[in-house]
């Protein structure tokens, strides 16, 4: 169980730097001024994004064979590889949207669509198929996205400028190709076989 909310929440933290959800978080921030209501609203729609996520993962290991579903995983995690070379832009649409809903409401709505078929929506879904542990992986992506995103809306510039952004995100690609051929090649305890 540890294990699995130690590396849900690693990966997300590292894949979420630079992602659109981070940007998003730094234009609420400035747009509103109101920290703890961003805070608050990232949490709700992560915990809930994450959990639907999770509860995919859980069920698509219902009705795949072990030996199908190491191959999926494999293959998923090393495409998150590839796809977090990739920086994020976020869309003026979806800001402007979600500021007639209050500073809650316009976070909660944001960043549950934007994490909609996000890399790390994708990586909670793949983690709940490989760990047996749902609500450790939950809890894990959840708070990789808190840590990665709660200081953006405290100090928003200052240190979006110090993060060398592309040292992060191959760091991220590397640890996705890292656990996708660990899964390809059934290492660990908690891989299927």
């Amino acid at each position: 169980m540890i294990e699995a909310l130690l590396v849900s929440t690693g990966v997300v933290a590292l894949a979420e730097i630079g992602d659109k959800t981070q940007l998003l978080a730094l234009l609420l921030a400035a747009r509103f001024r109101k920290p703890w209501p961003i805070v608050a609203g990232i949490l709700a729609a992560t915990l809930l994004n994450h959990a639907l996520a999770g509860l995919l993962g859980a069920w698509i290991t219902s009705w795949l064979s072990p030996g199908v579903l190491r191959w999926v995983l494999g293959v998923s995690f090393l495409a998150m590889a590839a796809w977090t070379l990739i920086p994020d832009k976020i869309e003026d649409d979806e800001a402007q949207f979600a500021s007639r809903l209050g500073v809650f409401g316009a976070t909660f709505v944001s960043f549950f669509l934007a994490e909609m078929g996000d890399k790390t929506q994708i990586a909670t879904v793949a983690m709940a198929a490989q760990y047996a542990q749902v609500q450790a992986v939950v809890a894990g992506t959840t708070l990789g996205m808190l840590i990665a995103n709660v200081p953006v809306v405290f100090v928003g510039d200052r240190l979006a400028q110090r993060i060398p952004m592309q040292w992060v995100h191959r760091a991220a690609a590397a640890l996705f190709a890292l656990l996708g051929v660990a899964a390809l090649m059934g290492l660990g305890q908690t891989l299927l076989p």
